[in-house]
């Protein structure tokens, strides 16, 4: 079958539509009865239509879930940098709709297709709980420090609204702990996850929360590597002939999200689980400094998770230090 390639630049009310076989730009309203007609458009006979969407928001997730389910259509939610470099190859001066829905046409015939597998709906609603918990919690942190200011002089006389404030998020982030921890247990795919987590001495029901929110939509095929650099916790490396060697960093190229949501588990971790302690230690008699310690254990511990996940078993310290030490 005969292919197209098609890239869609999307926003909250429409959708701006290029096909490579097609000069001519198309509109669809980014609504149901608009996706329908989309599907329709693209949907034909004897070809498949292979879409380009870019991964930058909640308003391609409707689109994206129901043109994975059309019949002939593939779909890839292409990485926003990646896109972004790929364009600048192409010199372009300006931005508008039609650029960047032509881009994404381009992206998807020259670059490598990765299909994009839909969230199951529960997984949908965890994440979306775990990051409007994550929000909440930088509100409260921002208040807190504008509460410590406000209260070094007796002139401010806004302590007392602040205060007030804090207690009412603390309430709604606890509300919503308390959904998505029901919500996790009611589903029993979760509930296993959940429990495999929380085996770890350093990961309590809060940190469970935002880390499986982050996880439970990811590919089934992905390799613990490929976590590793969804998470941004991958080393970037930087040399240039033999004058420029600079120390390796990680990438930070990866879901934020899931990085705020394993340090303090791996900050307590490197207390209490006495397996990871000992490779906490082993770091730093190896001359790392703790936050490159804790950083390793972060991404260790994200292997470890990848692990427990794939066997449905709970966190085993020893193999943890064992293929830490192997790695090292």
């Amino acid at each position: 079958m005969s292919k197209v390639f098609v890239g869609i630049d999307v926003s909250a009310r429409e959708l701006a539509v290029a096909r490579q076989d097609d000069q001519r730009l198309r509109r669809f309203v980014n609504d149901r009865h608009g996706h329908k007609a989309l599907i329709k458009h693209l949907a034909k006979k004897g070809r498949i239509a292979r879409v380009c969407l870019e991964a930058t928001g909640i308003y391609s997730l409707d689109i994206a879930v129901a043109l994975s389910k059309a019949r002939d259509i593939e779909v890839m939610m292409a990485n926003p940098r990646a896109v972004k470099d790929f364009a600048g190859a192409f010199m372009r001066r300006s931005k508008d709709d039609q650029i960047d829905a032509v881009i994404l046409a381009e992206f998807a015939a020259r670059m490598p297709f990765v299909p994009y597998v839909p969230c199951s709906p529960q997984g949908l609603k965890l994440r979306s709980l775990s990051r409007r918990i994550a929000a909440l919690t930088d509100v409260m942190v921002a208040e807190k420090n504008r509460l410590h200011a406000a209260s070094a002089t007796e002139l401010c006389g806004t302590a007392v609204d602040i205060k007030v404030h804090i207690r009412f998020l603390k309430r709604r982030i606890e509300v919503l702990r308390n959904r998505a921890f029901d919500q996790i247990r009611a589903d029993e795919e979760l509930s296993s996850k959940y429990d495999c987590l929380v085996s770890v001495k350093g990961i309590a029901r809060a940190s469970a929360i935002q880390i499986l929110g982050e996880l439970i939509g990811l590919p089934e095929d992905m390799d613990k590597r490929q976590w590793t650099a969804h998470a941004g916790l991958d080393p970037r490396h930087y040399t240039s002939g033999s004058s420029v060697q600079k120390k390796a960093r990680i990438s930070k190229r990866g879901n934020v999200y899931l990085r705020r949501a394993l340090y303090m588990p791996a900050v307590v971790a490197a207390r209490r689980e006495p397996m990871i302690k000992e490779y906490y230690l082993h770091l730093l008699d190896a001359g790392k400094r703790p936050l490159q310690a804790l950083v390793a254990v972060m991404r260790k511990l994200l292997c470890a998770i990848w692990g427990m996940f794939s066997s449905g078993r709970a966190f085993d310290g020893s193999r943890f230090y064992q293929a830490a030490a192997v790695a090292a």
